[in-house]
């Protein structure tokens, strides 16, 4: 069974968090399950929505340090990376690392800057390092992106690579608070503007220990299967022009045993993958232009591939010998 102070961590984790972002406890959690996953977000929202002062409140909550990039056209790789720069003290080069050196970097409209600027991630978000003039240097641990992107505004926009893309564990929005989370929000504006007021509930290091612990949640045979038939099913199916790479099929391994490990349990059952399936895969999928031209979309599609595939049926996804964490 899951150790109680895990889910302790967990739970004032959330319980933060939603001081100030109030009525998204289901896309915090999983925001957490990539945090715990070793993945990287994509937030896809219109503005006003709360993206950035929910990333700020989960560093702040967990104790990490927090960078942001705020990208621009003019933007260039080492204003993300840091460069080096010639002490005439030493006579020697030293490095000075950019933003990307911290605990969680939120990315902020990431689809404005050019793609040279762009792939200057990939190694990052990839390798959890960087090279700067030949030399790599390891990045902080825990290490997560969060980027975001307006989906309504095109114009001095560059497109994500299908490459960076598959990057990002999940992409999830948060979409528009219903009518008595925004009342909520209007009866504590004076209490809590913004997250200057929050704590953090654990440390670093519970995080990285925690990462260690959902590797360890027990994954069916029967499971993977249903993982893999699913992933493939993608590049099978009639109106998906582009299918999940086995790097997908990773990430979706990842992503439902850290959902396992929120949900208190320390073994998948396919209700994980389900859950998490759209999440991981939306953003991997590339629509025919038939399928576009006729309005259908990636969640119709994914919807009729979750439908299609069969689910494995067995006694129980326990495994013989429990791990205790």
């Amino acid at each position: 069974m899951i150790d109680i102070e895990k889910t302790q961590n967990i739970d004032r984790i959330l319980t933060n968090v939603e001081k100030v972002v109030i009525g998204k406890r289901k896309t915090i959690r999983k925001i957490l399950a990539a945090l715990f996953a070793k993945g990287h977000i994509l937030l896809e929202d219109v503005p006003g929505v709360g993206k950035t002062l929910m990333v700020k409140a989960l560093a702040k909550s967990i104790g990490g340090t927090f960078r942001r990039i705020q990208f621009t056209p003019d933007l260039l790789p080492t204003d993300i990376l840091g460069l080096s720069i010639y002490n005439q003290k030493t006579m020697e080069f030293e490095f000075r690392p950019g933003p990307v050196v911290t605990h969680i970097l939120l990315a902020d409209e990431i689809n404005r800057t050019s793609p040279k600027t762009q792939s200057a991630l990939l190694e990052a978000m990839g390798e959890r390092a960087i090279t700067v003039d030949g030399k790599t240097y390891a990045l902080e641990q825990p290490f997560l992106v969060m980027a975001t992107q307006n989906p309504i505004e095109y114009e001095g926009t560059f497109v994500l690579p299908e490459a960076q893309m598959d990057r990002f564990m999940i992409k999830i929005n948060l979409g528009y608070p219903d009518r008595e989370s925004e009342l909520a929000i209007l009866d504590r504006i004076n209490e809590v503007q913004d997250d200057s007021s929050l704590q953090a509930v654990c440390t670093i290091q519970d995080i990285v220990e925690i990462q260690r612990e959902v590797t360890q949640v027990y994954v069916d045979d029967l499971v993977k299967a249903y993982m893999v038939d699913l992933c493939r099913s993608t590049r099978e199916h009639e109106q998906i022009l582009l299918g999940v790479s086995p790097r997908g099929s990773v990430s979706l391994y990842r992503a439902v045993q850290a959902w396992a490990f929120l949900n208190g349990r320390d073994f998948v059952t396919p209700d994980d993958v389900k859950e998490m399936i759209h999440d991981v895969i939306n953003h991997r999928i590339l629509l025919t232009p038939d399928a576009k031209i006729e309005g259908i979309g990636a969640t119709e599609v994914i919807a009729e591939i979750v439908r299609d595939v069969a689910v494995p049926i067995t006694a129980g996804y326990v495994p013989e010998k429990r791990r205790s964490f």
